[in-house]
């Protein structure tokens, strides 16, 4: 789907840090590839995740993943405070806000209810991005389709539900959104992935407390700090640095659209990893999210190359 673009050229010479792997991992994927790895990537950490769960809960397990992934980004962008505007640093404080916020609800509804209606209720914020930004008739048959497989997903008749696990999704699906748009700002005004770095740490910050209170002395087991460094990578580092330059070359609304795959390989990862047996019902709704996905990377406009 278009022509592939290069990553974008630094504004100083601070930005010659970037790893070579890196910019060769943006450059060889087209737009739609760096968002399916990330999604890839994205559900296998959850799936690791849920091993800290009972050792540090929620909010333990979700700030040793957003701090790990903070120290390193931090570490390849160095991206300091200094060289950047009031504006990019609030810009890159609220797209911390968001980061902070999706990751903490998110994590706090499957610790309440099961993580395919977790993720479906989620995917409420993206998919309204996908929605309410498009200009095009066949975007919002893409978004339509991806919406029936993840209510054929979430399936019905699946018992009551915890209340505050649902509207904790919710808040996550609407972090999610935002971080949707607050992202492609912060690649915009960034170059790299010096944005994205800053935005994590002061996530890392945000959620420090809640943490610490829920986590205790657990979060300095090594078996713990070895685990959570692996999740932040696959959930965190990796993925975000995909989605950031995905988004550099594809509108808002198109990548929402493009994430209505993540309900589909999340119930893929629990099949493989978890040992979560698929039902007929969840495989027809895959295909519909993976249709919905393959459609809107055949008709998305990609951006022209440019410097930020």
């Amino acid at each position: 789907m278009g022509a592939t673009t290069v990553w974008p050229m630094a504004r100083d010479a601070a930005a010659t840090h970037e790893p070579r792997r890196q910019h060769d991992l943006a450059a060889a994927l087209p737009p739609p590839g760096l968002v399916l790895v990330a999604i890839a990537s994205t559900q296998l950490g959850a799936a690791l995740a849920k091993s800290l769960f009972d050792d540090l809960g929620a909010s333990g397990t979700v700030f040793l993943r957003v701090l790990f992934a903070a120290l390193v980004l931090v570490a390849l962008w160095r991206p300091g405070l200094r060289r950047w505007t009031r504006a990019d640093l609030a810009l890159a404080g609220a797209f911390g806000v968001a980061l902070a916020g999706m990751n903490l609800s998110f994590y706090a509804a499957i610790d309440r209810i099961p993580l395919g209606i977790a993720v479906t209720l989620e995917f409420a914020g993206p998919l309204a991005v996908a929605v309410l930004g498009s200009r095009r008739a066949l975007d919002v048959l893409w978004a339509v389709l991806a919406a029936a497989g993840i209510l054929l997903l979430a399936g019905p008749g699946g018992g009551s539900l915890d209340p505050a696990g649902v509207v904790l999704a919710l808040v996550a699906g609407a972090c999610w959104g935002s971080y949707i748009l607050l992202s492609q700002r912060a690649g915009r005004a960034f170059p790299g992935g010096a944005g994205l770095a800053i935005a994590m740490a002061f996530g890392a910050v945000l959620l420090l407390p809640v943490g610490v209170a829920g986590a205790g002395t657990a979060l300095l087991a090594p078996g713990v700090l070895a685990v959570g460094a692996a999740v932040a990578m696959l959930s965190s580092a990796l993925p975000y640095s995909l989605e950031l330059e995905a988004l550099r070359r594809l509108p808002a609304h198109v990548f929402g659209v493009l994430m209505s795959l993540e309900p589909g390989v999340a119930a893929l990862v629990g099949f493989a990893v978890l040992g979560e047996v698929l039902e007929a019902r969840e495989l027809a709704a895959i295909l519909l999210v993976v249709c919905a996905s393959v459609g809107a990377s055949r008709t998305a406009a990609v951006a022209e190359p440019r410097d930020v």
